[in-house]
């Protein structure tokens, strides 16, 4: 009765059949294989999801027959599904020793060591898997999922794409796919296949949230906050949905909103090192540089790697005047990403604040060398040469930052101011003229210009 009652879906009465089976004898019988009625006993718990007590069916199971290989894949299966990987990937080794041949025992060891971060490993068992069952569109998806997390793009969509052509209607593929495609940079591609995962799954709050990121990448931050609200009302706790809307309100300008959504983001998964640094953003944007620097604070406590939120608050702690605590971040977020040009040139505008106009050019440099199309870097690094009466200098960066940058009117001004101070006028004025035209409403350069012009009129 409980197996009839198993195969019709009825796992309650499945379970009550089975648990009145098991007590009907109290010494094993030969007619009443009670190891199988544990294990189908613990299939009915796990189809349930009370995954705590399958594992308890399926343990009983196996100290009733320790070669019953299937209890320690389907025990695998209910630690994976509890997320207790190391437990899961113990059963599904010893599912593997006693039948080496189960394709599926490889593929969902895969997917535990996944879980852990073990991508090369994840990669050799989903192999494995698709050697003995390459028909299993499953272990493309997931191999394609650990060469996504690998970095390997390319990879990524060539495994997605054997997924799709062994199921064409796998949303999950496509959706990855279209991950992959966004990590790329190729946005519209992604878009079209979160656009075939929606029509596939319509109630995948995850496509919609992945969808939206995309837009917000392109700059379409209308559609963007469309398809998270979307993904916020199929999924109310879904913290990234409220952080990417964040992210678009804040591009869009309107920090008050990007802040309440990630107050939201924050109060669901209060250990969101990134929603913190973003409203940190937002604050520092609306010119609230202490609440800025208290969310940065509270990002590094819960990431102390976090190279962006050092850097972050260290213009903060520049914007209220503190430039020792300013250079103290950025020094930090120097140690952690050393190849960062910006954290340089903005510990080289400290320091030309300070004065240290020596220590404010070295740093622009590094920021020039790592990052050799710079244009503010060149102009920042003229300004501080001409505050050592290095004009020569000074003309030759605002010149490159010109090159870089012709629409640069800082530097045409700088430029003229530098000319100026070598006496030469008519350059002077004409990088003035220039900068004008470029900004009309550019008040220092017409403030400029008009002392020159006089000094040169008496000249001749």
């Amino acid at each position: 009765v409980g197996m009839t009652r198993y195969a019709a879906g009825d796992y309650d009465g499945a379970i009550l059949s089975f648990s009145h089976a098991l007590s009907q004898t109290v010494e094993p019988m030969r007619a009443l294989d009670q190891s199988v009625v544990y294990f189908y006993r613990g299939n009915a718990c796990y189809y349930k999801s009370d995954y705590d007590q399958a594992i308890a069916d399926y343990s009983q199971a196996i100290r009733l027959k320790p070669s019953l290989a299937e209890a320690y894949y389907n025990r695998g299966l209910a630690y994976l599904a509890k997320g207790d990987y190391d437990r899961a990937i113990t059963d599904f080794n010893q599912t593997i020793k006693l039948k080496p041949n189960l394709a599926e025992a490889y593929y969902n060891r895969g997917v535990a060591c996944v879980h852990k971060g073990k991508h090369d490993r994840a990669i050799a068992d989903f192999n494995q898997a698709i050697r003995l069952k390459p028909n299993l569109a499953e272990a493309y998806m997931s191999r394609g999922v650990a060469y996504l997390a690998k970095g390997d793009y390319n990879q990524a969509i060539a495994d997605f794409n054997q997924a799709i052509t062994l199921k064409p209607d796998f949303a999950e593929a496509y959706n990855n796919r279209g991950l992959a495609y966004a990590h790329k940079g190729d946005y519209d591609r992604a878009i079209n296949d979160y656009n075939q995962a929606i029509k596939l799954k319509p109630d995948h709050a995850d496509v919609y949230n992945n969808r939206g990121a995309a837009y917000v990448d392109k700059g379409d931050y209308d559609r963007a906050i469309v398809d998270f609200d979307q993904a916020i009302k199929l999924k109310p706790d879904l913290a990234e949905a409220y952080f990417n809307r964040g992210l678009a309100y804040a591009h869009k300008g309107d920090y008050d909103q990007a802040i309440a959504d990630f107050d939201r983001a924050i109060n669901l998964k209060p250990d969101y090192a990134n929603a913190y640094y973003n409203r940190g953003n937002a604050y520092a944007d609306k010119g609230d540089y202490d609440r800025a620097i208290a969310d940065y604070n509270q990002a590094i406590r819960i990431r102390p790697d976090f190279a962006e939120a050092y850097n972050n608050r260290g213009l903060a702690y520049s914007h209220k005047g503190d430039y020792d605590r300013a250079i103290a971040d950025f020094n930090h977020a120097v140690r952690l990403k050393p190849d960062s040009a910006e954290v340089y040139y903005n510990r080289g505008l400290v320091y030309a604040y300070k004065g240290a106009y020596d220590r404010a050019i070295a740093d622009f440099g590094q920021a020039i060398m790592l990052k050799p199309n710079f244009a503010e870097a060149y102009n920042n690094r003229g300004l501080a040469y001409a505050q050592k009466g290095a004009y020569g200098r000074a003309i030759a960066d605002f010149n490159q930052a010109i090159r870089l940058r012709p629409d640069f009117a800082e530097a045409y001004n700088n430029r003229g101011l530098a000319y100026a101070h070598k006496g030469d006028y008519d350059r002077a004025i004409a990088d003035f003229n220039q900068a004008i035209r470029l900004k009309t409403y550019f008040a220092e350069a017409y403030y400029n210009r008009g002392p020159v012009s006089y000094t040169h009129l008496r000249a001749h």
